[in-house]
């Protein structure tokens, strides 16, 4: 193995880890956050096998994972003529790849908490004490805050790349 290869092989792996340990930082489970790492650096579509050969981990790990990120929109799969395995590829373009987390993260975790918010204020419309009052009035709040926050990302995964850059270098230029 040539000196470039060596020290490539060894960049990736650090960014496998590293993004690895980041992933679980977001909420996303370590290994998730390694295989795709690994697909999103890989120069040509890979197999499960190949998957958790390269990253020590079972059948079962790998398979699960690959489901998720799947799922996410995040990795697809790909067939090759005369292979009955499948193979899997990233998405590469950073934007949307950002894109693709945002509208996840949106239906996994804002969705659910503003319908939790909903509710709870609902629960408590009618509320006369001062006590229901105030916690009526801080659903209130935050409903709206987030229900704003979740409108501002939607926009702005909406947009196109270099008007997204644009506009983050006029709100914090």
């Amino acid at each position: 193995m040539s000196d470039e290869a060596t020290r490539l092989e060894a960049a990736r792996d650090e960014f496998v880890t590293r993004w690895g340990i980041m992933g679980a930082q977001w909420g996303i489970n370590r290994t998730m956050a390694q295989i795709h790492a690994l697909l999103m650096t890989a120069p040509d579509v890979m197999s499960t096998d190949e998957v958790m050969d390269d990253l020590e981990i079972s059948r079962g790990n790998a398979h699960t994972n690959l489901k998720d990120l799947v799922g996410w929109g995040l990795i697809r799969i790909v067939t090759k003529k005369g292979e009955r395995k499948e193979f899997f590829e990233a998405e590469k373009d950073v934007w949307e790849i950002f894109r693709r987390v945002a509208r996840e993260r949106k239906r996994r975790e804002i969705d659910p908490a503003l319908e939790t918010l909903r509710s709870c204020k609902a629960a408590t419309d009618d509320m006369k004490s001062k006590d229901g009052k105030a916690f009526n009035d801080q659903m209130d709040q935050l409903e709206d805050f987030v229900s704003f926050a979740s409108k501002m990302g939607d926009r702005v995964a909406s947009m196109q790349h270099g008007k997204a850059i644009k506009l983050a270098m006029k709100i914090f230029g």
